[in-house]
This record gives structure tokens, C-alpha cells and sequence, in this order.
């Protein structure tokens, strides 16, 4: 792979977004160009997974997805990468850890969307997750509500930074969120794999 760690200079400040990207779409591109603009990010990493352990379906092959990716994020400040496969962590907590211990003079943001969000309390130690990097979380369409609403959400409630002040996030220390609403792109991995616009389906 191009990228099995990614450079990063001291001071960055590297949002991640994650996810089985089966296959990634125009949706997940939107989300990532706003991000770097709503929250004050040097770069965003792509972190392809090898499996997400809240789907019982398994993913299109890893390098598919990889390959897929860079063809739908073409952006001089985004890096997409399979680094969980390299690092061999399942869950996002054990990732960020990961690269908090590789990468110590770097910031990183988790990004999410905001239908994450909603289900992030079923997320392995997602208050350890909270706790050690700031969160950026952006508004797709029919999860506004379920996010603001969530479990997560409430629990963390004092330390969100409004949506306006998004830039903040990146110097901000964790606990930290901020929900920001962009422009709505409704495209869904799932709806492409049910078109069977995705030749490279798992069986």
C-alpha cells in the first residue's frame, strides 16, 4: 500500500474519519472537505478498516475499498490509508491510542457522522474515546435529532462547543465535541451496494 503510515509534521492538527468505506461514496468526500473547514484541520487521514464490529456482514475486500477511496477523495490535505490493518487494532479507542503513541507531537480529531453519533454508545470505551481526543461531528440527513438526542451527547453536554465556534476543536483539550449542520449529501454505502453499483461485494 502507498500509505501504511502516513508523515505527519510536529504540531498538526489530523482529523480521522473511519469506517469500512464498502464502498466509499461521494457522502463520505462531502463530510471530509467540510470538516477541514469547520474545524480548523491541517489534514484528514482516512482510516479504511478491515471490518466494523457492529456489522455482522462482512466488507468488500480491503484493498478494493482502499483503491475505491482514493479514487472518490482526491484532496492534496487528505491521506487515505488502511493503517488498522497495519497496527492490527479492531476497535477505534485501541487505534487512537495507537497513534497517539506513534504520532505524540500530533493533535488528532475524531470525525463521525452524525448517524455515529447516535449509535456511539455502543462503541468499545467510547468514554475513553471522548476522553482522549476532541470530536467532530457532522449533521447527515434524518440523524440530527437521534445525534443531539443520544446518550453521548447528553453525557457529555458541558463540554460541546457550538457548531459556530467549530474551529475551536482543534486546540481544544477532551473532552470536546462539536456538531456542525453542512449541506446535505444523502448518498449511503448501502443504497450503492443495493443498486450493485459495487462490483466488489463480499460474499
Amino acid at each position: 500500500m502507498r500509505y501504511q503510515f502516513p508523515y505527519a509534521s510536529k504540531g498538526q492538527v489530523i482529523g480521522l474519519l473511519g469506517g469500512s468505506f464498502d464502498p466509499a461514496h461521494e457522502g463520505h468526500a462531502h463530510i471530509t472537505r467540510e470538516a477541514l473547514k469547520r474545524f480548523g484541520l491541517d489534514r484528514v487521514w482516512w482510516l479504511v478498516s478491515p471490518g466494523n464490529p457492529l456489522k455482522t456482514r462482512g466488507p468488500a475486500p480491503l484493498a478494493d475499498r482502499v483503491a475505491r477511496a482514493r479514487q472518490v477523495m482526491q484532496h492534496p490535505r487528505v491521506d487515505v490509508t488502511d493503517i488498522e490493518a497495519h497496527l492490527g487494532t479492531r476497535y477505534t479507542a485501541q487505534t487512537i491510542a495507537r497513534l497517539q503513541a506513534i504520532y505524540p507531537q500530533v493533535r488528532f480529531v475524531w470525525l463521525m457522522g452524525a448517524d455515529n453519533m447516535a449509535q456511539f454508545h455502543l462503541w468499545q470505551d467510547w468514554r475513553g474515546i471522548m476522553q482522549s481526543v476532541p470530536v467532530g461531528v457532522l449533521a447527515r440527513p434524518g440523524q440530527r435529532i437521534s445525534a443531539r438526542m443520544s446518550r453521548a451527547a447528553a453525557l457529555y453536554a458541558p463540554y460541546r462547543i457550538a457548531g459556530r465556534y467549530g474551529q475551536l476543536l482543534a486546540h481544544a483539550h477532551a473532552p470536546a465535541w462539536s456538531f456542525v449542520n453542512v449541506p446535505m449529501n444523502d448518498a449511503s454505502s448501502t443504497a450503492i451496494r443495493a443498486k450493485g453499483n459495487w462490483s466488489t461485494q463480499a460474499g
